[in-house]
């Protein structure tokens, strides 16, 4: 049977880059359970990979979708300078009444920024679907419930051995009964998902892109924040599932553009995705990931010094007149990112 599957880019890209990693981060996960405890700290080399290649980088990925943009850029120029600028206003805002308040509405931020690309997603695997309404509210229920459970027991069992960003940046009191409650509606979703799915199998299709994505999602989600109390681990499984498939959107979607547009083709845009152009769309990512940390580094955390070494001199910056602009400047490629990234990627209003 020759079945045609609704790939975003080809089967090997998106097995690899779109669907795999929440499974490679899951079975990194349980590879590491072997050899380390819930406490064990965060080393140089793990923090490289996974936190400043992987999660700063995803962030400036979507540069190519904006600022790099030229057509994108010019489209939707208002939107891209007020995002930024309004942004840096209100994080000073924050900042400046605590510290505490505007590193709590960015980890909240995220949340939803990471929550909604999972369903972002899943309506891409779904674009060619031919179910029902009600099959359709399945699915957008069932991502919701993957990603929103292990949120809400987070929530249910504070403090955890891990943080979004800083200690006590989640905050809101959720009851244990509550967490219980959700996790037998999680349970019945995950139940009316595959009977869902087994019934429809018999008139349409199967979508397997479209499972495999929502089924790697849940075990991602399950794994790195219910079912171990790791920073590591949770680290792992949220930055690769969510990091590694936006570099491959943001990849595919700028080749699309670049050869359907002769705009682009003629200007700087054609060398970020040409051919041969892999290493260049990489490197100014992790060049602009490794500047910005570096920052973090020596003005801020006043971390991994040893790796930053042309920021280790800098002067460490503890007051708070100086703070509420510095902290708030340099989170702003992560708030523009989350708040932009609602708008770049719609399609006549979707």
């Amino acid at each position: 049977m020759n079945l045609s599957y609704p790939w975003i880019g080809n089967k090997r890209l998106d097995t690899w880059f779109i669907l795999g990693p929440a499974f490679y981060s899951v079975i990194i996960a349980l590879f590491l359970a072997q050899w380390i405890s819930d406490d064990t700290s965060f080393g140089l080399i793990p923090w490289i990979i996974f936190v400043l290649l992987i999660d700063v980088s995803h962030v400036y990925s979507s540069l190519y979708k904006t600022y790099l943009n030229p057509l994108h850029f010019n489209k939707s120029k208002n939107l891209f300078i007020l995002t930024p600028l309004l942004s840096f206003i209100l994080s000073a805002m924050i900042y400046s009444f605590d510290a505490l308040y505007f590193w709590r509405a960015l980890a909240y931020l995220a949340v939803f920024h990471f929550i909604r690309q999972q369903y972002g997603f899943m309506r891409l695997y779904s674009r060619s679907d031919a179910q029902n309404k009600a099959s359709q509210w399945i699915d957008t229920i069932f991502i919701y419930s993957a990603t929103c459970f292990p949120l809400i027991y987070w929530h249910a069992h504070l403090p955890r051995n891990f943080s979004w960003f800083i200690a006590n940046d989640f905050f809101i009191f959720i009851p244990e009964w509550f967490s219980s409650l959700s996790a037998v509606f999680y349970i019945f979703i995950i139940l009316t998902f595959f009977a869902k799915e087994i019934r429809n199998s018999f008139h349409h299709p199967v979508n397997m892109p479209r499972i495999i994505f929502m089924i790697g999602t849940s075990l991602s989600w399950m794994t790195g924040i219910v079912l171990f109390n790791s920073d590591l681990i949770f680290t792992v499984t949220n930055v690769v599932s969510h990091g590694i498939p936006y570099f491959a959107l943001v990849w595919l979607t700028g080749k699309k553009e670049l050869s359907d547009n002769e705009v682009l083709q003629k200007n700087y845009f054609r060398y970020f995705f040409s051919t041969y152009s892999l290493p260049v769309f990489l490197g100014v990512l992790f060049l602009c990931s490794f500047i910005e940390e570096g920052f973090w580094a020596g003005l801020i955390w006043r971390e991994h010094l040893n790796f930053f070494v042309p920021f280790s001199s800098l002067p460490h910056i503890s007051a708070h007149d100086y703070l509420k602009w510095l902290v708030p400047l340099l989170a702003l490629p992560q708030t523009t990112h989350y708040i932009l990234d609602g708008f770049i990627w719609k399609k006549d209003n979707n």
